[in-house]
């Protein structure tokens, strides 16, 4: 049979103890590395596995008899309730905390234009609002969506949305006067960026008409 171990523990200098996060810290010096170096292996193990069960072994009975520690027990369960945190005593670690990365040039204008990842993530300022101006509600989808462009939202009935287009290719060329090679979504892409040409043509006559009346 085993030889029970004492539970109490004297030492040179005493422990301190941070019940709440289960620590306990002891300031006397380990032996020295000359003095382990002499020991057999198994010798070496059998000291440093001696100093930790002296300190597990003081743990224990400091939570078992702390004021500030609450005990409630059952017929197979012992629960503990913990005292708070203290915010002077820091959890020790082996290394300190990683330091966050510094964003990228293109996380960064991500983060302003609200694209990517940031999006529907902003909360006011510039970026909302140049998402705004590009945005446009889709009732189908029941979302906001850009107003052109990939994943844009599409003129009601243009063809390219169309999953499948069946045409009798001699009456499309003949009624259109298309040429050999061109195609019934070409032509509709085509007609569209005329629109938009028009369009802006018609924006910048306006203005310079504009500009000459103030003259």
């Amino acid at each position: 049979m085993a030889e029970r171990l004492p539970t109490t523990v004297d030492k040179a200098t005493p422990y301190t103890y941070d019940l709440a996060h289960l620590s306990a810290t002891d300031p006397n010096p380990l032996p020295s590395t000359s003095s382990l170096l002499s020991q057999s292996l198994s010798a070496r193990n059998e000291t440093l596995k001696s100093i930790a069960r002296d300190g597990t072994q003081t743990l224990l009975t400091t939570l078992l008899t702390s004021p500030s520690v609450t005990i409630a027990s059952t017929r197979d369960l012992l629960l503990m309730t913990l005292p708070p945190c203290d915010p002077a005593n820091q959890t020790p670690r082996w290394k300190p905390l990683p330091k966050p990365k510094e964003p990228t040039k293109w996380e960064q204008f991500a983060k302003k234009k609200g694209i990517g990842k940031y999006g529907g993530n902003l909360k006011g300022g510039a970026a909302l609002e140049d998402r705004r101006k590009n945005a446009v509600y889709d009732e189908e989808k029941g979302e906001w969506v850009k107003k052109w462009g990939y994943k844009g939202k599409k003129e009601p009935g243009a063809v390219q949305d169309d999953w499948l287009v069946e045409l009798d290719d001699k009456q499309v060329k003949k009624e259109r006067g298309l040429d050999d090679g061109k195609t019934i979504r070409n032509e509709g892409k085509r007609e569209k960026m005329e629109r938009l040409r028009r369009q802006e043509r018609k924006e910048r006559n306006n203005a310079k008409k504009q500009g000459r009346n103030k003259t």
